[in-house]
């Protein structure tokens, strides 16, 4: 009950915040980045770690659920609710996210995804998909991804697909019996990080997975590497339940 009751606090007053931030005096590009990548960030992730004991729910249940939240979240939209859609979008994606996560009944498979997937989003966010949607597609951009919004109005964007690495990695750190603290705290630097680095480098956008990925393995290394070492890395299931 005490975590359900921390949720609904971080989820209001996010909600609270993106009210009130528009009509506030702007503040100018680095405080505003420092407060999206230190502040912001970790609130609204903290939402993902607050919610991790539903990870264990039958995937049925959570690809239904995420999928009537989608709907909810395009409903209200639709209506002008961009805020509350803000945070539908974390919930349904996340929920999604652990759905897909019974798929992988080894930790070898969530290791060989956090090891591939830096490449290919740094392709698609150079030369590829992502390039051309945050480029060309504005509005698409904005549909598939979330918003952080600074004083007056300033504001960075995180796609669909980061937040949902994000709970994928989260989750499988509890399913495998890894660190769940740590790599929560890792997962939220990596993408602090390349938020900065974004800002510090002047270009328009980095790929968040090479940090979500480090996120993910580097607090977990020594873990990974005795079972890499082990019989059973690649041919023993695990489904872990640790304590979040």
């Amino acid at each position: 009950m005490g975590r359900a009751a921390a949720l609904l606090a971080v989820a209001a007053a996010l909600f609270a915040w993106y009210e009130l931030a528009p009509d506030a005096s702007p503040w100018s590009l680095w405080p505003s980045i420092l407060l999206i990548a230190l502040v912001l960030i970790p609130a609204t992730f903290l939402l993902v770690w607050l919610a991790l004991p539903l990870w264990r729910e039958p995937w049925a249940h959570l690809a239904a659920a995420g999928g009537a939240i989608f709907g909810l979240t395009v409903l209200v939209g639709s209506l002008g609710f961009h805020n509350a859609a803000n945070l539908g979008k974390v919930a349904f994606v996340t929920l999604l996210a652990w759905a897909f996560l019974t798929a992988f009944d080894r930790v070898s498979w969530v290791v060989l995804v956090a090891l591939l997937i830096p490449w290919v989003d740094a392709y698609s966010v150079w030369k590829g998909p992502t390039k051309q949607i945050t480029e060309g597609h504005e509005q698409v951009f904005g549909a598939l991804s979330i918003v952080f919004l600074a004083p007056g109005g300033g504001y960075a964007r995180l796609g669909l697909p980061d937040v949902a690495f994000f709970a994928l990695f989260l989750a499988a750190s509890v399913r495998f019996d890894l660190r769940p603290r740590a790599t929560w705290i890792g997962l939220s630097a990596g993408l602090a990080l390349t938020m900065i680095l974004a800002t510090w480098w002047d270009v328009s956008g980095l790929p968040a997975l090479p940090g979500l990925s480090l996120g993910f393995l580097v607090p977990n290394a020594d873990l990974l590497w005795r079972r890499l070492r082990g019989p059973g890395f690649f041919t023993e299931g695990s489904d872990r339940s640790a304590a979040a």
